[in-house]
Formats: C-alpha cells, sequence, structure tokens
C-alpha cells in the first residue's frame, strides 16, 4: 500500500477517569459508548479505535466491575467495563485511554471541519439472579452527550471533558481529550535510542518518494500542510511544557529543543504564500522558488518530530494522569465564565438609597429622593425593558461566528440561540443612611461548633478541643433546599446536582418538612423547617467531628418560589438565632421576597381569589396582605422587620420577566413602577418593606457581601403558544426542568458556592 505524505491523521486520545453517580433513577449496569465522525462528511469512514491503554488493572472479582471493554467494528465505538451503579454519589475508577485515528483522506471532508465525539450512556437492567457477566451485550442507549472540537482544536488540544447526559440521567463521567496531528508519511514508530530528527527522517523521504511514484501533489496544498504541521508541533511542544511546569514533573525536553532549531525547512516554504499558487488542470504546480524534495523533507521531519512529542505525552501521562487530570480541570473551571459570556451580561450597579414616599400623608415625606426620580426614568416598563434587551441579545448571537479553540459541549453550542440569556447585575453596597443603626451589627466570633450546636458543658467543650488538636480540621459546608408551593422535596435536585458538582464535600437537605403543608400558615412552615435544619445539622456536626476538627460552619440556603417565604420565615424563629452567624450563600431562584402587594397578573390573581374564597389558603392571604386588616400587622409587613438577609455572605436573586407566577420587582427586591406612583398608605406601606430588606443586604457584615441579581430569559419559542405560557407559569417551571441557568451562574461565579 502506497503512503500518501499529504494524508494528515488526527489522533484523539480519550482518558475516562472515574463515573460518579449524581442523580440516577435506576440500578443496574451501565457503560460508556464513544465514537467520533467529521462534522461536515458525508463519508461513512468514521474514526478508527487505534489504541487502549488500561491504566490499572481491575480485579474482576471487584462488585462494581465486571466483564472488559470492547470495540464494535459496525460502527468503530468503543465501550467501557461494564459496572454495577448501586446507590447516589457512588464512584467507579474507570482509568482507561482509548485512540481513534481520523483521516482527511477519501473523505469529502471541508479543511475548516470540525469532529463530533459522540458519548451514550448504556444501561443493562440488574436481575435478581446478579448473573450478570454478559449484561452489556443486551445494553441499551438511554443518553447521549455530544461535544465538538473544531478546526483550531484539532491542530493541538489537551481539555478536560465533563460529561454530564441529561437531566434524567445526572452523572458525571471525568474524562479529558487530547489531540494531535501527524501526516501518513511518517513512521508509525519511533526506534529506541534514535533521535527525532535523524535516521528515520532519511529513511521516511526515500520511502515517501517511492510512495509517491508519478503523482504530483499541489504546491498550495503542500505548504498549507506544512504549516499546519510546524502549528501542530508547536501547539503539542507548549502544552507539554506548560503541563510539566504546572503540575511540577521535570521532563527534560532540551535535545530535542535544540535540534528543532537546527531543522532546514527553507524559508521560501515558511514564507510561501499559497495563494500565489494557481490551479493547472487537475493539479497545482509548485513554483521554482523551493525544490519538490525540500517540501517532503519537511513534511517527514515534522511528521517525525510530532510522533515523539506525541509518545512522549502518552508516556508522561500514564506516569501523572491524575495530577495532570486535575490541573486540566482547574484550567476549564476558569475558562467557564470567559466561553459563558456569550449568553451572559454583566453590569455593576450601586445600591439605591432610602427610598421616600412623594404622598402627601406627612409632612416628612413631600421631598423624593433624586435616586428614586431617575429610576422612575429609566424603568417605565421594566419587563418590557428586559425582554427587549434580551431579544437585541439573541439577535447579536445569531450573526456572531463563534470559533474556539476550546472543546464545544453540544448541549449548549449545538443551538446558541435556544439558550436562556442571563442578565447579572452586581448590586454594589453604599453607605448606610444613619449610623446609628450600626449598633445592630457586631463582629462575632465563631465558637466551637460541636460545642455550641449540641450544647455541652464547658468541660466537655475542654475534652472535646483537646482531642480535637489531634483531628483533622474541617469545614461543614450544609446547603438546604426548600420547594415552593405543592412541591416536592426533590424539585430543586438538577440545582444541587450542580452544586455538588462544584462542591462535593457539601452535605445537602432536600427539605422534607412542608411537603403536602404548602397551604398553612407561613410562621408555622417556618418553623417546622427550622425545627428540620437544626437536627439535620446537629447530625452532620456530631458525625464529622468524630474525626475532624469542625473549624467552622457554612450554612446555605436555595429555595424556589414561596420556599424562599418558608426560609426566611424559618431564619426569624428564635431556635435559628444561634445559626444565623453560620449563613453564608441564600439563593432565591423566582421567590416573592416583597409578596403580592402589586401584582400585575391579573389571571394569575383571579386564580389566588379563588384560592382564598373557596380554598381558604392562609399563605395566600398572607401572600397578598389580607391576613391582616392593618397592613402594618400582616405576615409580609412583619418578616421584613425581621433581620433574616443581613447575616448572608452572598445573597442572589434569580428573576425572570417572563415568569407571571411571581411580580417582576418582588423577586429582585427592587422599586416596581406601580408602588412609585401609588400615593396611598398602600404605598408607603409597600416602601417601608423595600428599605428594610435593602437595609440588611446593605448591613456591614466581618466580609464584604455578595448581592446579585440574575435575569434569566428563556426561549420562548420552544414553549408554543398555550394556558401555561400566556399565565406566566411555564418560566416559573422551567427553573425546576433545567439546569442551563444554574450552569451558567454557578460556574461563572464559583466562590460563591464553595
Amino acid at each position: 500500500m502506497k503512503l500518501n505524505p499529504m494524508d494528515t491523521v488526527h489522533e484523539i486520545a480519550i482518558y475516562f477517569h472515574r463515573f460518579h453517580n449524581l442523580d440516577l433513577f435506576q440500578q443496574g449496569f451501565y457503560q460508556i459508548k464513544v465514537s467520533m465522525k467529521w462534522e461536515d462528511s458525508v463519508c461513512t469512514n468514521l474514526g478508527t479505535p487505534a489504541r487502549v491503554v488500561q491504566y490499572e488493572a481491575h480485579d474482576l472479582s471487584y462488585d462494581n466491575i465486571c466483564g472488559t471493554w470492547k470495540i464494535d467494528d459496525t460502527d468503530n465505538s468503543f465501550l467501557t467495563q461494564p459496572f454495577w451503579i448501586k446507590y447516589a454519589r457512588q464512584d467507579v475508577f474507570l482509568t482507561i485511554m482509548i485512540s481513534f485515528d481520523l483521516s482527511l483522506h477519501k473523505c469529502e471532508v471541508p479543511p475548516t471541519s470540525a469532529v463530533i465525539l459522540k458519548f451514550e450512556l448504556m444501561q443493562s437492567p440488574v436481575k435478581e439472579n446478579r448473573v450478570e457477566l454478559l449484561a452489556y451485550l443486551n445494553a441499551i442507549s438511554v443518553a447521549v452527550h455530544e461535544f465538538r472540537i473544531p478546526p483550531k482544536a484539532l491542530l493541538g488540544l489537551h481539555a478536560y471533558c465533563p460529561i454530564h447526559f441529561d437531566v434524567f440521567h445526572a452523572v458525571l463521567v471525568e474524562a479529558s481529550v487530547h489531540v494531535s496531528l501527524s501526516n501518513a508519511g511518517s513512521s508509525s514508530r519511533i526506534p529506541k535510542g534514535s533521535s527525532p530528527l535523524e535516521g528515520t527522517a532519511d529513511e521516511n523521504i526515500d520511502r515517501s518518494k517511492q510512495a509517491l511514484g508519478s503523482l504530483d501533489f499541489g504546491g498550495k496544498n503542500k505548504i498549507m500542510l506544512v504549516k499546519s504541521l510546524i502549528v501542530a508541533r508547536d501547539t503539542l511542544l507548549e502544552g507539554l511544557q506548560r503541563i510539566s511546569k504546572s503540575i511540577d514533573q521535570v521532563i527534560d525536553l532540551t535535545d530535542f529543543i535544540s535540534k528543532m532549531n537546527d531543522m532546514r525547512i527553507s524559508d521560501s516554504i515558511m514564507n510561501a504564500d499559497p495563494s500565489r499558487y494557481i490551479e493547472v488542470g487537475e493539479h497545482n504546480n509548485l513554483h521554482n522558488d523551493f525544490e519538490k524534495d525540500d517540501v517532503l523533507n519537511a513534511l517527514n521531519l515534522l511528521g517525525t518530530q510530532l510522533l515523539y512529542l506525541w509518545s512522549t505525552f502518552l508516556q508522561f501521562h500514564r506516569k501523572n494522569k491524575t495530577k495532570i487530570l486535575d490541573f486540566l480541570r482547574e484550567v476549564w473551571a476558569k475558562d467557564r465564565r470567559a466561553e459563558w459570556s456569550i449568553w451572559m451580561v454583566y453590569s455593576k450597579v450601586e445600591m439605591p438609597h432610602h427610598y421616600i414616599s412623594s404622598g402627601n400623608h406627612d409632612s416628612s415625606h413631600h421631598v423624593v429622593d433624586k435616586r428614586v426620580t431617575s429610576f422612575w426614568k429609566l424603568a417605565d416598563e421594566p419587563i418590557q425593558q428586559a425582554a427587549t434587551r434580551a431579544e437585541l441579545h439573541r439577535r447579536g448571537i445569531a450573526q456572531m461566528r463563534i470559533n474556539t479553540q476550546s472543546i464545544q459541549d453540544m448541549y449548549i453550542f449545538g443551538d446558541p440561540l435556544r439558550m436562556p440569556i442571563i442578565f447579572v447585575e452586581r448590586v454594589i453596597n453604599s453607605p448606610r443612611r444613619t449610623l446609628s443603626e450600626n449598633s445592630y451589627f457586631r463582629h462575632l466570633d465563631l465558637l466551637d461548633s460541636s460545642g455550641l450546636i449540641i450544647g455541652l458543658s464547658t468541660e466537655a467543650l475542654k475534652k472535646i478541643h483537646r482531642v480535637n488538636t489531634r483531628k483533622r480540621i474541617r469545614v461543614l459546608k450544609i446547603v438546604v433546599f426548600v420547594h415552593g408551593f405543592q412541591g416536592h422535596h426533590l424539585d430543586l435536585r438538577l440545582v444541587r446536582n450542580q452544586w455538588l458538582l462544584i462542591d462535593p464535600m457539601a452535605e445537602v437537605l432536600m427539605s422534607e418538612a412542608n411537603e403536602d403543608k404548602t397551604s398553612g400558615n407561613f410562621r408555622e412552615m417556618g418553623l417546622r423547617l427550622a425545627q428540620e435544619v437544626i437536627s439535620f445539622l446537629k447530625k452532620k456536626a456530631a458525625k464529622l467531628s468524630k474525626s475532624n476538627s469542625v473549624r467552622d460552619i457554612k450554612l446555605s440556603f436555595v429555595g424556589h418560589s414561596i420556599g424562599n417565604v418558608i426560609i426566611r420565615s424559618a431564619l426569624a424563629e428564635s431556635i435559628m438565632e444561634p445559626f444565623r452567624r453560620y449563613l453564608y450563600t441564600y439563593v432565591s431562584i423566582s421567590g416573592p421576597q416583597l409578596g403580592y402587594l402589586y401584582s400585575s397578573n391579573s389571571l394569575f390573581n383571579s386564580g389566588m381569589w379563588f384560592m382564598k374564597k373557596f380554598k381558604g389558603t392562609q399563605c395566600i392571604h398572607q401572600l397578598t396582605f389580607t391576613d391582616e386588616p392593618n397592613l402594618k400587622n400582616s405576615f409580609f409587613y412583619r418578616l421584613c422587620e425581621q433581620k433574616t438577609l443581613e447575616h448572608f455572605k452572598h445573597i442572589i436573586l434569580i428573576s425572570s420577566p417572563q415568569d407571571g407566577y411571581v411580580p417582576y420587582h418582588s423577586a429582585r427586591i427592587e422599586l416596581s413602577r406601580a408602588a412609585s406612583m401609588d400615593h396611598s398608605k398602600k404605598g408607603r406601606i409597600f416602601l417601608e418593606m423595600l428599605n428594610n430588606c435593602l437595609d440588611q443586604i446593605r448591613a456591614p457584615t466581618s466580609d464584604h457581601r455578595v448581592f446579585m441579581r440574575c435575569d434569566v430569559n428563556f426561549d420562548t419559542s420552544a414553549y408554543g403558544k398555550n394556558l401555561n405560557t400566556f399565565i406566566g407559569r411555564t418560566a416559573h417551571i422551567e427553573f425546576l426542568e433545567t439546569d442551563i441557568f444554574a450552569r451558567f451562574i454557578m460556574w461563572s461565579f464559583p466562590e460563591l458556592f464553595r
């Protein structure tokens, strides 16, 4: 078979580290199947598995793994070993690398084509007799996740590649992808002890001349290939040096670099302009500036160099696989904010001064703050304004050419216009209007958490402290998720999964205290939640203190809809007072923080009236301020007087202008236009509530508080026209049925969730 030096081959290696079960609904044997193809090719010739390296041998008697990996010749795919998944947050370490060869030869592939990596989750159910060593033979594909390697990345890539599949099969497959380019004219292996530039290079030139025969390859294509190989070589070398330096594992490439610099590639090739070569008949002719042998020499020398560097990397990776994966994971996490900025718009605003009523009820309220006046002018129709901004941004994305050198998640990049647009507004605190109120706050030193929570005596505390000096010091991180009206404790599971990906050490409580009890009094619901949280916290602290010294506690809350009212009601309870100093991050997802005093959704208001009139739903009376004749005695007014927000280090309010179930201003804790124009007692009551909430957020703490509003605009074209869309229910529920908004926000600001 004749070798064509013009035939470039991409070797794409995929290293599978571990399979982590976040939230699979069914036990069984699972496998990962991987295949690849050219994105723009009509050719059926797919990527071909070339080599498999099992980094660590698995004991087949081990309970979780059975059978061996497999290559399927029918579709050129690779399947990992079958492994048994029995419970949540289970880890299975695969530690295997599969390399694919992908060639342009004989395929009608444009030179700017990308490669699509396809990962499939294969499942076989577990049978009672457990005779399942061959279960994978009957496995079926239950989920697919695809990635795209752009043309630039095909010249050289080392990237972390987390595979999550879909919301019904929430797992994390930790993998990394490594890409190298070579040409078929280079040798398949370098003899031991030989130089990457000597010996084999001359042999390759002779063999290539024999292979060429009377073929005349176009000068334009040859020059482009030489330049591509140079870029690939430099990229591979730079990546190897960067990784070795970052993981502090020295790799000596001095000899290679010195000989690489002495490589004689004619300047006329390096500086040649491919556009100078025009087509003559069916072929392009080389210009007389250089000889044909010079190009062949360059092709083969570059091919040999690439092979040497690639082999060096594979050996280096095998010895340092864990450190390399950790480094690539850190790079991936840092790059998320930059990559996802396509769908995120950032801004900073100053915390508004105290809102003052413009009514004539009291002489002290005759003066209107100038900031409030300007605010009315800027936000006459905030909901429509937010929708317009999102639409303009989507039009900009439609005209954007997304060209990157990073691997692309096709769940996001497959249809960029379907992704939600998120406006992130960082609110900067300004000084409080009076200094006297600072007396409400003082620095509270953290006591030993074990003693504080369990309530031990002084002598017992001293004994625990002596024991703890010999233990590891740990921070107990607890995240509490609270569902909304008539919700389920697993409603926020998608947000929970993202949080656990960012912080695997977090302890998670999916609150069940108010499941099937969300029609009653918010005070009762808050008390039940407070008791549930304290019980959970004590149990986790006692367990952790047996082997670790608990240095600190970080208590975070995530609520959806009225779950946020339940959270604040719980924090207002006296039994939560000792734990407020540990409050860390609060994420409010479409929460009616200011109630429904000014709700503009007439259809939704009619539904709430019906529930109050015929269902006697007490929490609806409280939400709409009809629980007390005097508004100042209403539940919500009293709640806003309680210091339920001031101890959080980070506060994130997530809202959507498309959500008709929760007033837009209420979810964002900001002034509504209707309230600003209302000069009645009702308007003054609303402003007092708003000021009380903002004062808590503005209040000084021991650390700098982060306060953000995140405005999520979903792609409404996928909703269709129906009643749910019309009344705004679809967007309200979308927060529970998709995790992409949470992924964008949380991975853009991971420090707020650790």
